[in-house]
């Protein structure tokens, strides 16, 4: 099951949706993990934190769980 993580805009880039799903304090954290490590969005491998994601899109972190994007009605 993901965890829904809610968007007021029409995308959010991976970076700041890390920070907002509350998984990293600060902008440097999320920068070293991304280049170390990755995530998965969407199954696919990424290490972007400028990378747009949009509604339903679903980010895997190791370690942390799996949280999809979603949007006010």
């Amino acid at each position: 099951m993901h965890k829904k993580i809610e968007i007021h805009t029409d995308y959010i880039t991976l970076g700041q949706f890390l920070k907002l799903a509350n998984i990293f304090e600060s902008g440097g954290m999320i920068k070293g993990f991304l280049q170390e490590q990755g995530v998965l969005v969407n199954g696919e491998k990424e290490n972007r934190r400028g990378r747009k994601l949009y509604e339903n899109d679903v980010v895997e972190v190791e370690n942390s769980g799996s949280y999809i994007v979603t949007t006010k009605a």
